[in-house]
């Protein structure tokens, strides 16, 4: 095993030595003049199809910049534009999830398992939610689909084949029945195999199936205008619970991986979601229209353990519920936890323009329940707000935009945002309420029920857009005052803090671009927290992201190539543990998450429309004074494993 860890690192040394020495010659036959970057050379060489679709023998010819897609916020707020397919490479390397926002949140250290977010924002539902959140990084939600107008049928395949079979594949198909009329459907799936103690190839630690069905249409005379979306979600995970503590079983080690000693093999957790979502909207008069949006969704969240083996040993001792003997899953023996959150959402406006000037003003009613085997009555609730906007634009760089939602009689939320070429400040004040899981809660190992206030907030966002010739600079600052703020606490059960935590969080994000063809990206960003309530937020004080890589054409700008290296780090963090019966994250005091550099190579590279990747993960592994790294208390990161990826559009 150890050779094959050499030779992969050996590999990617060698092949980025190659193409690091061999850059300024191809540079100089092929490109005598200064060079474009990949998406630039991208979009010079398809420009041809933007204007005219015709090829040199006069056929149509159908790609990227013929299949646009656009989201709803684009209808809503009146900003409509039409999106072009991303054929880039910068990035694509991070196909998972987490990496994908360049590892900004917390998992288990696996594809597809629990994740929160790291750093700390602001919610944008100011009423209840179901609080099961730990699986939101995987559903696609109504407001995150896009919408397509395709000239020719449009299907898009990306497969991904992480190493230790942690698989991943995403298929798409849409079409335009009329030109004012498209339908579309995708699927998604995970297949990731425990990267701790499987016992087979295929002894999954995670299984996620999905689909979405959509659609948009609208009339000849442009005045209606309708989006629609299905979606549906079931995400199952075999919870394992973390790595046994080498002081509980002194037989257990940590970075044994598949050798190591976890805590659950006979627990399953599962997310079912399902929504239905529409928006319609109807020009009265010209600048003028009305809209409905109209929502349902359902997420039923279940675990179930065998308590007759030894996972019994990973749960407290408290078996809530089980005195009822009559009660259907009141067992000693197992666990059956079964929660079932449902809401029904309308909302009503009008909105329009007035010169230069956006406005918009609704009435939004919600009402939806929260539903337990062992609660003896449904947990309900019915929202009224109303809100509105306002947006002013002097042009595309010169924009203030101010929303707002009043929750009837206690939330609110209300945001002011500006932008200019120079800088982009926002503010966002709001009084949000606790969700239905902190609230009241009835399971086999854990039992409440509270009545906390709503959490105040208040941010303030401020970033300098500095833009030169080879170089981009973004420095940035965030501010957050957080009271009467929720959390799980050292017994895994949520608790309330009336007293405040003030958050200042400056940091620097940065793009250099030097040779032309060589890239070097980061952000950092240092946290310091004070006042009563600071030690309920766990943020690494340190946090940085960076990665360098040489990005040109090659063999005569029919190869577009990224080969680079990338790293991150967090400092030292007593980082939130997980709970798989509650699928909650809760504070610790006991582990830490002790800082470590991890390094990734990665190759993308793009020939006609199909993209392709590599990523070896860990590429220090073995290199430092630690023997790995932890992601989660008692999860540890990925070891030294080879990705491959590919991504590929068809257009007929």
């Amino acid at each position: 095993m150890l050779k094959v860890k050499f030779n992969l690192r050996l590999f990617f040394a060698l092949l980025g030595i190659t193409f690091l020495l061999s850059a300024p010659i191809w540079a100089q036959q092929q490109r005598p003049n200064a060079p474009l970057t990949e998406e630039e050379k991208n979009e010079k060489s398809e420009n041809a199809m933007r204007s005219g679709l015709l090829d040199d023998s006069t056929k149509m010819v159908y790609g990227p910049k013929t299949s646009l897609y656009f989201y709803e916020k684009f209808v809503k707020n009146n900003k409509f534009k039409k999106l072009e397919l991303d054929t880039s490479l910068t990035g694509f390397h991070n196909y998972e999830p987490v990496a994908n926002t360049w590892y900004k949140y917390q998992d288990l250290g696996n594809l597809g398992t629990a994740a929160r977010p790291i750093f700390y924002d602001v919610p944008v539902q100011i009423g209840r939610t179901s609080g099961f959140h730990a699986y939101d990084l995987y559903h696609n939600s109504p407001d995150s689909i896009k919408y397509y107008d395709t000239k020719s049928p449009h299907t898009k395949i990306e497969a991904f084949f992480g190493g230790g079979n942690r698989n991943k594949l995403d298929v798409e198909f849409t079409r335009n029945i009329k030109p004012n009329w498209n339908v579309g459907i995708a699927y998604h799936t995970i297949r990731a195999t425990k990267t701790l103690n499987p016992t087979t190839r295929d002894d999954h630690n995670v299984v996620n199936d999905s689909y979405e069905i959509f659609t948009n249409y609208k009339s000849e005379n442009g005045k209606y205008f309708l989006l629609a979306n299905i979606t549906r979600m079931k995400h199952k995970v075999d919870e394992q619970g973390g790595i046994i503590p080498p002081d509980v079983d002194t037989t257990s080690l940590y970075f044994t991986y598949e050798d190591a000693k976890v805590w659950l093999s006979n627990s399953q957790a599962v997310d079912l979601r399902q929504n239905y979502h529409l928006y319609h909207e109807y020009e009265i008069l010209k600048g003028w229209q009305a809209y409905h949006v109209f929502d349902k969704a359902k997420q039923a969240v279940t675990f179930v353990a065998d308590l007759e083996t030894s996972d019994a040993d990973f749960f407290n001792e408290n078996r809530f519920n089980s005195d009822n003997e009559d009660h259907p899953y009141s067992i000693e023996e197992t666990t059956n936890n079964h929660s079932h959150f449902s809401e029904w959402k309308n909302e009503f406006g009008f909105k329009g323009d007035f010169g230069p000037v956006y406005y918009n003003a609704f009435l939004k009613f919600r009402t939806g329940r929260m539903a337990s085997r062992f609660f003896t009555s449904n947990n309900s609730f019915n929202e009224l707000s109303l809100g509105g906007a306002l947006r002013g634009e002097i042009n595309e760089n010169w924009v203030f935009e101010a929303e707002g939602e009043y929750l009837i009689p206690d939330g609110y939320r209300v945001k002011g945002l500006f932008k200019s070429p120079f800088l982009d400040v926002s503010y966002t004040k709001a009084l949000y309420k606790p969700n239905m899981m902190q609230q009241q809660y009835s399971g086999n190992h854990y039992k409440w029920d509270n009545d906390f206030e709503s959490t105040g907030v208040d941010q303030i966002k401020g970033t300098l857009k500095g833009d030169f010739k080879n170089y981009k600079i973004r420095p940035n600052i965030t501010i957050n005052r957080v009271n009467n703020y929720i959390f799980y606490n050292q017994e895994m059960v949520p608790e309330q803090i009336s007293e405040e935590a003030f958050m200042v969080i400056p940091g620097l994000e940065s793009h250099l671009v030097f040779a032309g063809k060589f890239h070097w990206q980061s952000e950092a960003y240092y946290t310091l927290i004070t006042g009563g309530a600071a030690d309920k937020f766990r943020i690494p004080e340190l946090f940085v992201n960076t990665r360098i890589f040489f990005d040109g054409p090659l063999f005569d700008d029919h190869v577009y190539v990224q080969l680079g290296v990338e790293g991150r780090y967090r400092s030292d963090n007593y980082a939130p543990a997980y709970m798989p019966a509650t699928q909650q994250f809760y504070l610790q005091d006991n582990f830490n998450v002790y800082a470590y550099p991890v390094a990734d190579a990665f190759l993308n590279f793009r020939i006609n429309r199909t993209r392709v990747l590599f990523r070896y993960n860990h590429l220090n592994a073995g290199q430092m004074s630690n023997e790995g790294y932890f992601v989660t208390p008692d999860f540890t990161g990925l070891k030294g494993t080879l990705d491959l990826g590919i991504s590929w559009y068809f257009f007929d």
